[in-house]
């Protein structure tokens, strides 16, 4: 699938520039197994990179324009690299602007590029195909004008490139899209970036994402208000227990202890972060021993927490993981991301897939009359250079 992609992507660029690229470079898309909502929290998260790709070919221009064209949107701009970057209504021309803003403020030195580019990662799906083009982009200027730009700077100025354009991201797309490694979790600590990857091995289960194919309208408002619960929680605990710095130096008992002293929202708020970050160190180790159905259970506990506590899963997604949670092939089940619509991430025991796949796709028409998209995916490396 994505020799197709590389191959469309490098067409294109030979018919439109009349060269072959300098440089081809294949940036990831991923998923987190566990750790949800708690990147903002000073939490710790696991996402992996995945085989679903931004697939760039670039060239130097030669002069101080670039030309950068997206072939599944049929769309292009040119811009000037010495100009101050603007935000305009065409919003992925603005990721692209907001990498060029992030390496002029860093006093790099660079000219104008021809690029195209070209999608296998889902859009709107919670697959981080902004973290993609914002990495992949800063990947091949990297490559094309020797900057020397270590791949956590990469990951950290497309974090900032996406802040520019509004989005107040923490790190984890950036990260796991960077420096992700085939058949690794790449555990990171999102206080201190310190990070450590456990094997992610599957062998006898398939990775698979149910995309409800659903996007409510509460997810921007709601997550700036998840975040303020959160800020008022971490508050009152350090109030009540001065040495408790966040989240993750508190234990439920002390959260519990302060049922009195919180609203009821910012109370479920914080037991859910306190109870997700415990979470994650418990995927690890289910990973290191190579039990995948302790993993799944987990999945399944975080999904509950988020649905019930944090309040961030719609009908939809609940009735995917309510209905995935009766099948014994079915190891593990939440919803990923944000919330509110999106995808579901699924472990599946192998040879059993098509089985399940068909009988929820037919339950989830008709249950709400919208069709269920599925997208198989495999553990894969981060952005690198495509060589031939």
């Amino acid at each position: 699938m994505n020799a197709i992609l590389i191959q469309k992507t490098t067409d294109f660029f030979e018919k439109t520039f009349g060269s072959k690229p300098e440089r081809v470079v294949l940036s990831p898309g991923r998923i987190n197994i566990i750790g949800e909502h708690i990147d903002y929290n000073d939490g710790y998260v696991l996402p992996a990179a995945i085989d679903k790709i931004i697939c760039f070919a670039f060239e130097k221009s030669n002069s101080n324009t670039s030309k950068i064209i997206a072939i599944d949107l049929d769309d292009s701009f040119e811009i000037e690299m010495n100009s101050s970057m603007e935000l305009t209504d065409n919003v992925w021309t603005n990721y692209i602007r907001g990498v060029i803003h992030q390496l002029k403020l860093k006093g790099f030195e660079f000219e104008g590029v021809n690029c195209v580019f070209s999608s296998n990662i889902p859009t709107g799906s919670g697959l981080s195909s902004s973290a993609a083009l914002e990495c992949g982009f800063l990947f091949g200027m990297n490559e094309l004008f020797d900057l020397n730009i270590k791949p956590v700077d990469i990951a950290l100025m497309g974090q900032s490139a996406e802040h520019w354009v509004g989005i107040n991201c923490g790190i984890m797309d950036q990260f796991s899209s960077v420096m992700g490694k085939e058949d690794k979790v790449i555990k990171i600590d999102c206080r201190t970036l310190e990070y450590t990857y456990h094997d992610a091995n599957f062998t006898d289960y398939s990775l698979i994402l149910f995309d409800s194919n659903v996007k409510h309208s509460l997810m921007t408002s709601a997550y700036n208000e998840r975040r303020q619960q959160c800020e008022e929680g971490i508050a009152t605990i350090k109030k009540n227990f001065p040495k408790i710095t966040s989240f993750r130096d508190c234990t439920e008992n002390q959260v519990i202890s302060l049922k009195d002293k919180m609203s009821k929202d910012v109370f479920k708020r914080s037991l859910f972060a306190v109870k997700e970050i415990k979470r994650v160190a418990l995927a690890c180790e289910a990973l290191d021993n190579g039990d995948i159905p302790a993993l799944g259970k987990l999945m399944f506990e975080t999904h509950e927490g988020l649905s019930k506590d944090y309040e961030v899963s719609c009908a939809e997604l609940d009735m995917i993981v309510d209905t995935l949670k009766k099948e014994e092939a079915v190891v593990g089940a939440r919803l990923m991301g944000g919330g509110f619509g999106g995808c579901t991430i699924n472990l599946i025991k192998k040879g059993e897939e098509e089985r399940i796949k068909s009988q929820l796709a037919g339950l989830y028409f008709d249950t709400f009359g919208i069709e269920l998209k599925i997208y198989d995916v495999k553990i894969s490396n981060g952005t690198s250079l495509y060589t031939a």
